[in-house]
């Protein structure tokens, strides 16, 4: 267990391990920290997974089992803070080629319902600039897009 105060918890129907088994498979230096199971007095399946933690670059986060009928959704997501074009490529296209669904503007939920932002943090940089035409160059062409192409941003910010 890391130090951390705070932490995700992931409350999944039933496929906490295939969630956690996934993410590990997207995000380099990932890890799991502990997994437990349940027992035969239940209330899941003997030994089957009913906490695993697991770190994302350094960030710890939880994932239960826990049979419920909530699902994710948009209102909280992960953001993967993307410097190149290959990392965002590569983030997208993992979690779109395992089942995820586009969502807009850099935003992505995974087959879990669990929502990703996989942007560069120049967009964020960009859209605040206090040069308001430049802003909202950036902000006009990332409203376009999908998954976030950094050279298309950086045009416009350019006034390309």
């Amino acid at each position: 267990m890391s130090n951390q105060k705070i932490a995700p918890f992931l409350w999944f129907e039933n496929e906490a391990e295939e969630a956690v088994n996934f993410y590990l498979s997207l995000f380099q230096d990932a890890k799991i920290l502990s997994t437990t199971r349940y027992g035969k007095e239940g209330p899941g399946p003997d030994d089957a997974v009913m906490v695993m933690s697991f770190e994302l670059f350094g960030q710890e986060f939880v994932a239960l089992n826990g049979n419920t009928q909530n699902k994710f959704n948009e209102s909280v997501s992960f953001y993967v803070k993307c410097h190149t074009q290959e990392e965002i490529d590569q983030y997208w296209d993992g979690i779109l080629n395992a089942g995820g669904q586009t969502l807009a503007c850099g935003w992505i939920k995974d087959k879990f319902g669990v929502s990703w932002q996989i942007t560069p943090p120049m967009l964020t940089k960009m859209i605040a600039d206090p040069d308001k035409e430049k802003a909202g160059r950036v902000m006009q062409a990332m409203m376009k897009m999908i998954k976030i192409d950094i050279q298309k941003i950086q045009d416009a910010y350019d006034g390309k």
